[in-house]
């Protein structure tokens, strides 16, 4: 970055930056909240997986579980020692909350995120079987695999690059939710269970995409933090979710 040029000038013409020292008080800020809500989500998403690991029908649906919960764990973990970087107490924030908490499943948060954490409201609701579980891991894997688009390009280079390691372990859960979606398509109880569940989940999951038109994308799209509008990823994930249903059946 030249020394005349202004910081902002220098993220909207896609400047990375490298350290703390050199990121801006309102940036940090918007990062900082970035990685929280990548943080908490990974960690709600690691403990209802967790919750589901006996709902699982056998050992490699078991395996497949377990896997997802371990990782979402470890990449919770590597993003918020980013944060670390940032003056975070890592040790602190990894008890903060309850992260297993979950709301009535009648209830109905829209986009809202409740009791102080950043997860995405999706991971507010509680998972009832493993059809349930194979639903929501398929829905919003596919939908965590979109938001990556995003996340791997983002103008803090480190973050970006931890972002970058995650990705194809984030794409293999959703695969793995896929693959147990087509098992229990297989059958007419499965298939029954598949679509109901799917129903429940799918507008719980698309109002994690957050507000169309946001009025805080012009600045995060300004500090390098965003590259596509809410809606564009919004469609990109329902005509992928259309495409893979689809090729299973449902």
């Amino acid at each position: 970055m030249s020394d005349t040029m202004n910081i902002e000038d220098y993220l909207a013409q896609g400047g990375v930056l490298t350290a703390p020292e050199n990121v801006p008080a309102r940036y940090r800020g918007e990062l900082l909240r970035l990685m929280a809500s990548f943080v908490d989500s990974e960690l709600a998403a690691s403990a209802g997986f967790a919750g589901a690991i006996n709902f699982a029908p056998g050992i490699k649906a078991r395996i497949a579980a377990s896997r997802i919960t371990l990782e979402k764990a470890d990449h919770a973990g590597r993003v918020l020692a980013v944060m670390g970087e940032f003056g975070t107490d890592t040790s602190r924030y990894e008890t903060s909350h309850d992260w297993a908490a979950r709301v009535s499943r009648e209830a109905d948060l829209g986009a809202s995120r409740l009791g102080g954490d950043m997860r995405l409201s999706v991971l507010h609701y509680p998972i009832t079987g493993w059809a349930d579980a194979v639903v929501l891991n398929t829905l919003q894997g596919l939908a965590t695999g979109v938001q990556m688009t995003e996340l791997t390009r983002v103008s803090y280079g480190p973050l970006a690059e931890v972002f970058r390691e995650i990705a194809p372990r984030e794409a293999r859960h959703a695969e793995l939710g896929l693959e147990g979606l087509e098992r229990l398509a297989a059958t007419e109880a499965g298939r029954e269970a598949a679509q109901a569940s799917l129903a429940y989940w799918q507008p719980r999951v698309a109002a994690g995409f957050g507000s169309l038109a946001s009025n805080r994308y012009d600045m995060l799209a300004r500090f390098g933090l965003r590259r596509t509008p809410n809606e564009t990823l919004l469609a990109r994930w329902q005509a992928l979710v259309t495409e893979r249903l689809a090729a299973i059946g449902l």
